[in-house]
């Protein structure tokens, strides 16, 4: 590991010299691409750096531990106590960080809320998780766009697509995907007795053209009236699109613009990260059992989280961890549980990494 560690180090000396050359700064594309390069490994290399301090410090506190002055003996041996947790926790920190990182992290993501199962009721809390996560966005300064939304007449929401856009997104949310279940006392429910409803949530990469070749022979696309609010030059135009996807079967419809181009436009951006995730999920059923909790998996009928209401808690059964902070999670404060995804993924991903050593 430490000459992987130094070759690292190495490449980002190399990496910085790249970035300060004149000829490579009067090439946008070719200075972004250093800059990016070193903003990867810089985490890795500070690190390093700090446990190769620590090894220097615990070298001269053993010199001065092994000396004549029990005073200065008694000092250097706490010391060393200390460097050594210090050390133990940088190479925990190195082992996460030399991980493979997950070439999506960097994307922005579809994000798709459907209700599931609990009528109505199903539907306001589909609206809620939605709310939840473009609060959640907007503390991290990312960007939220409404691709498409379908309501009730309730005020619910049966589905809604949206595009989440900013740093590392796909990163924070990945974790998010799967069935979603809540229990609480519906406002129209007299006897106060607890209904259970829930709502099915995806992550999906955002895809770019280069990622999936769509093949337009494979496509059939209908155009067609909008329904639902929007005016009458929405109701009578056929300005909705929906593109079947001939080969999978997958049917995308948007009608919330008024433009069929634009409508076309949005549907063909979530049908391309939708086959994206689908080809996504194929390679990870060959190649990693632990990854089955995704979307499209084969385990999507799993519930991943339960939202009580009565009890003020969140549950994530996939890691076994309880939050009893629901008010201010559904106000879009994740960070912690988030985090104790990201922390819990990881430690699987080192055991796998150590088996396969």
């Amino acid at each position: 590991m430490y000459d992987k560690l130094e070759r690292v180090e190495q490449r980002y000396q190399t990496l910085m010299g790249l970035v300060s050359d004149a000829a490579v700064q009067a090439d946008p594309a070719e200075y972004r691409a250093h800059t990016k390069a070193l903003a990867e490994i810089q985490p890795l290399v500070d690190r390093f750096r700090d446990y190769k301090t620590v090894e220097k410090e615990i070298g001269q506190a053993r010199e001065l531990a092994g000396g004549d002055d029990p005073e200065m003996r008694a000092l250097a041996e706490q010391e060393l106590r200390e460097l050594g947790d210090r050390r133990e926790a940088l190479l925990a920190e190195i082992k996460v960080l030399l991980l493979p990182k997950d070439p999506n992290d960097e994307r922005n993501v579809v994000l798709e809320i459907r209700a599931g199962t609990g009528g109505d009721e199903a539907g306001l809390f589909a609206g809620d998780l939605f709310r939840m996560y473009s609060r959640f966005a907007e503390g991290q300064g990312w960007r939220v766009e409404v691709l498409s939304l379908n309501e009730t007449g309730v005020g619910a929401v049966k589905e809604i697509v949206a595009l989440v856009e900013g740093r590392r997104v796909y990163s924070r949310l990945k974790y998010e995907s799967g069935v979603h279940r809540v229990q609480r006392v519906p406002a129209t429910e007299a006897s106060g007795r607890i209904h259970t409803s829930t709502a099915t949530v995806a992550v999906l990469p955002e895809a770019e053209e280069v990622d999936v070749q769509i093949d337009a022979k494979d496509l059939r696309i209908d155009t067609f009236c909008s329904s639902g609010p929007g005016g009458q030059s929405v109701n009578t135009t056929y300005s909705a699109v929906r593109i079947t996807h001939l080969p999978t079967g997958l049917v995308v419809s948007q009608q919330d613009e008024k433009s069929q181009i634009k409508n076309k436009a949005k549907a063909m951006k979530v049908l391309r990260s939708r086959l994206y995730e689908l080809e996504l999920a194929q390679q990870q059923q060959e190649i990693a059992q632990d990854r089955r909790s995704q979307v499209g998996s084969g385990e999507r009928s799993e519930k991943i989280r339960t939202y009580n209401f009565p009890q003020s808690r969140i549950t994530d059964h996939r890691i076994g961890a309880t939050f009893h902070r629901l008010t201010e999670m559904l106000n879009g404060d994740l960070d912690e549980m988030i985090g104790a995804l990201v922390t819990h993924y990881q430690a699987e991903q080192l055991k796998a990494e150590v088996a396969a050593s």
